[in-house]
């Protein structure tokens, strides 16, 4: 056995949305893999929307025959797809139903490293960190990146 074989492949846990923060996210995850041999759990979570009706709220699972679990797993693949990682990096695809914040944290719970966009596709796109990403950098047990979008995204000023 050489010394190589008791060092520990570092996992990185990604929060992906398809939101651009998310995007760049996973890609700078990617390279971080690529530096130090890491593995990257690339993560989605869903939930079944909440509608308001005649008998209250509810989860409107029960009115349509949308696949939500099959519609967050095409949009990580499609992420995961724009970012190209080498073959050199694993990339575990993670779909999985529950709060997208408690997902996260639960995933990363014997993680070395989470990596969030600032924000998603909430209803505050204008918010400097959002709820997930704040979420995650209070509560998390390994270290937290936040990543913003690219640059170029960013306004001027």
């Amino acid at each position: 056995m050489s010394a190589s074989d008791d060092v520990k492949q570092p996992k990185i846990v990604v929060g992906v949305d398809g939101s651009r923060p998310s995007v760049e996210a996973l890609r700078w995850a990617v390279r971080q893999a690529e530096l130090t041999g890491g593995s990257i759990s690339a993560v989605i979570a869903w939930q079944y929307p909440i509608t308001a009706g005649g008998l209250g709220w509810g989860v409107a699972s029960g009115f349509d025959d949308v696949d939500y679990a099959d519609l967050s797993g095409k949009a990580l693949k499609a992420v995961i797809d724009e970012v190209s990682p080498p073959e050199s990096v694993t990339v575990h695809q993670l779909v999985i139903d529950g709060n997208p914040a408690q997902v996260l944290l639960d995933t990363a719970a014997d993680a070395d490293l989470l990596v969030v966009g600032n924000r998603g596709h909430g209803a505050f796109a204008d918010a400097l960190l959002g709820s997930v990403s704040e979420r995650c950098a209070r509560h998390a047990r390994c270290p937290v990146l936040v990543m913003h979008g690219a640059a170029s995204d960013r306004p001027a000023g």
